[in-house]
């Protein structure tokens, strides 16, 4: 049985905050601690901020290499004044980096067959600049990964991509690539996932 944090609990919110909330929240447990225990038990409620110094560790490793706010506002104007061209042929370059055989399918779902170690990614970016994106596209990406047999496959888009096809994507095993994630795809030279 696999284990899922719920999206909205106290330590799921601390991971995708900034790491030094989860190092504030332990330097206020520590100083409630002091302040208000008797000697002999302050060092236990110390103790009980070291969750929040695990969460805040973990938040700083995922943290390490993410893009800052400004610099994902750069590059998603500057993707989004791409061509299709221009931009299929910069995602390539960026998959191609990661060590993927690219290929271009450029059919209805999938505009890309990614290979790698045997294992077979299609995504689907034609809906890049779409305002919004909803299930539909999903599934018909979905429904193409069942078809080739793929093992993986990914969705890329500026827009939102709604609450819906977000539930959606995450049952049915669906990387979604936007914004933060796109921005460093697209700028990384040298990651590797």
């Amino acid at each position: 049985m696999k284990l899922k944090m719920a999206k909205n609990s106290l330590f799921a919110i601390l991971l995708r905050s900034p790491w030094w909330v989860s190092l504030l929240i332990v330097a206020a447990i520590a100083l409630v601690s002091g302040a208000l225990l008797s000697a002999p038990y302050a060092a236990l409620g110390v103790i009980g901020g070291f969750p929040f110094l695990v969460v805040g560790a973990m938040a700083a490793w995922r943290q390490r290499h993410a893009p800052k706010p400004d610099r994902v506002a750069q590059v998603l104007g500057e993707v989004g004044a791409m061509s299709w061209r221009t931009f299929a042929d910069a995602l390539a370059q960026a998959f191609a980096r990661q060590g993927y055989t690219v290929t271009r399918r450029n059919t209805k779902s999938v505009d890309m067959h990614l290979r790698k170690d045997a294992r077979v990614t299609l995504v689907s970016c034609q809906r890049w600049k779409a305002a919004s994106h909803g299930v539909d596209a999903l599934r018909a990406l979905v429904t193409a990964k069942e078809a080739q047999g793929a093992d993986q496959c990914i969705y890329v888009s500026l827009g939102q991509v709604t609450e819906n096809a977000r539930r959606f994507a995450s049952a049915q095993g669906v990387q979604l690539v936007c914004e933060a994630e796109l921005v460093q795809l697209m700028a990384d030279k040298s990651s590797t996932p």
